[in-house]
C-alpha cells in the first residue's frame, strides 16, 4: 500500500467499490450444471468453468459420435421454442406428471431442456457413475419410471442382467426413450422383455433439440430435401438450416411406429453439407443479416451466406440451399427453397437474437472500442 495516496484515487476507489454496476469476480452470476439440470457424471468430460457471453442462454456441445465435440450456443430467443417442442414431444412419448426419469448421459437433457420436464411435473436423476454396472444398480435402487439413454448401452446392460440372472429382480419401467445415437434394432426387444417398457426412438441434436420421434417430426419447421447420399435418402432441415443427417423416407413406416416415415436408425451423414443462401429477409439492414449469418456459423456451425442482391424488408424469410460442391446432375441444379414463416422458424429466431443483441448495451467496458 502507498504511504500517502492521491485523494483522487481514494475517491475513485470508493466509487468503484460502492457505485460501479460492473460486478467483481465474486459478484458474477454462476450458471452451473445444476442450474441447467444436467449435474450428473460422465466418463468423457471434465467440468470446466467458462465465461459465458451475455447473448447466450447457455452453452452445450455436440455428442461427437463421428467427429470432435463442438461447443453449441443456445440463444434466449430459441430457448422457449426448444422447451415447447420438448414438452409436446414428451407428451407424445407418454411421459406425464409424476413420472421419475433417469438419464444415462446428462447432456441428453439439453436436447429436451429442464424446463420441459419441470412444466410437466417430471423429476429426474442420473446414473451414480457412467457405467453399465451403475445403470443396473441405479435401476434397482432408484426405480425410475422413464429412462433416457443410448440404445446400444441399454441393450448391453440388460444383456448383462440376463447373464447374471438378475433380470427378474429389476423393476418395471413405463417408458424407455432411446436417444443420442441411432436406434440399435436389437434393443427394443430386450428392453420390452426385461423391463416391460414402451420403447421410443428419439432423433435430435444439440443445435436444434428434439426433431423426430419414432419417425414422425415433433416440430413444424422440419423439411426434407434431396440428399447427396442417394435417391432413397432425404436430408433433414430444421428451421431452414441443414442438420447434415440424411434418412430414407418410406411408406412402410418406422420399426416402432408404422405411421412414422423417417427411418432414423438408417442415418447417414451428408457430406458436404448444404450451404444456405438468404434470398429474402424480414430485416431492413443488409449489415444485420450478415451479422446474423456470422453468428450462425459461430454458434451452430452452419454456413449461411448473404448475397448482395438479398431482398430486405420482405414479408417472410426465403432461404436457398445450394450444394457445397458443383452439382453433378440436372436434379441437383434445381433450386431448393425453404420459405417462412413456418419452415424457417429456427432461422428467424436466430436472426431475432441478433437484432435483440444489437439493441443491448455492452455491460463490460473492456469491449468499448474506437471506430
Amino acid at each position: 500500500m502507498k504511504e500517502k495516496a492521491n485523494p483522487f484515487f481514494e475517491d475513485l476507489k470508493e466509487s468503484v467499490e460502492l457505485f460501479s454496476t460492473v460486478p467483481a469476480f465474486g459478484e458474477m452470476e454462476h450458471r452451473t450444471l445444476a442450474d441447467k439440470g444436467i449435474n450428473g457424471p460422465t466418463a468423457a468430460h471434465v467440468v470446466e468453468e467458462v465465461h459465458t457471453p451475455l447473448n447466450y442462454a447457455y452453452i452445450t456441445f455436440t455428442t461427437g459420435t463421428t467427429a470432435w465435440q463442438n461447443i453449441i450456443g443456445i440463444t434466449p430467443n430459441e430457448k422457449e421454442y426448444r422447451k415447447s417442442v420438448g414438452k409436446n414431444a414428451l407428451k407424445m412419448a407418454g411421459v406425464r406428471e409424476g413420472h421419475k426419469a433417469m438419464f444415462c448421459y446428462p447432456p441428453l437433457l439439453n436436447a429436451i431442456t429442464r424446463g420441459a420436464l419441470e412444466d410437466l411435473g417430471v423429476s429426474w436423476t442420473f446414473l451414480t457413475k457412467s457405467s453399465r454396472d451403475s445403470f443396473l444398480m441405479d435401476l434397482y435402487y432408484k426405480e425410475p419410471t422413464v429412462i433416457f439413454g443410448e440404445s446400444s448401452f441399454l441393450k448391453v446392460a440388460l444383456q448383462d442382467a440376463v447373464k447374471l440372472d438378475i433380470a427378474d429382480d429389476l423393476p418395471h419401467v413405463d417408458i424407455v426413450n432411446c436417444i443420442g445415437t441411432p436406434l440399435d434394432l436389437e434393443a427394443p426387444d430386450i428392453i420390452r422383455d426385461v423391463l416391460g417398457a414402451k420403447v421410443n426412438d428419439i432423433y435430435g441434436n444439440q443445435e436444434f433439440g428434439w426433431i423426430t420421434m419414432n419417425g414422425t417430426p415433433v416440430r413444424e419447421d422440419v423439411s426434407f430435401v434431396r440428399s447427396e447420399v442417394g435417391s432413397d435418402y432425404r436430408e433433414t432441415v430444421v428451421g431452414g438450416l441443414p442438420t447434415g443427417d440424411s434418412f430414407p423416407i418410406v411408406t412402410s413406416g418406422h420399426v416402432l411406429d408404422k405411421e412414422g416415415k423417417v427411418v432414423t436408425y438408417m442415418r447417414r451423414r451428408t457430406l458436404p453439407d448444404y450451404e444456405v443462401y438468404v434470398r429474402e429477409t424480414t430485416v431492413s439492414a443488409h449489415q444485420t443479416i450478415e451479422r446474423a449469418a456470422r453468428s450462425m456459423l459461430r454458434i451452430k456451425s452452419k454456413v449461411v451466406k448473404v448475397p448482395d442482391d438479398v431482398v430486405t424488408d420482405a414479408d417472410r424469410t426465403v432461404l436457398e440451399l445450394l450444394p457445397a460442391l458443383p452439382p453433378k446432375t440436372k436434379d441437383e441444379r434445381e433450386p431448393i427453397l425453404i420459405e417462412g414463416p413456418e419452415k424457417t422458424r429456427m432461422f428467424d429466431l436466430l436472426v431475432q437474437a441478433q437484432l435483440d443483441y444489437q439493441t443491448l448495451s455492452i455491460k463490460d467496458p473492456c469491449w468499448i472500442k474506437g471506430r
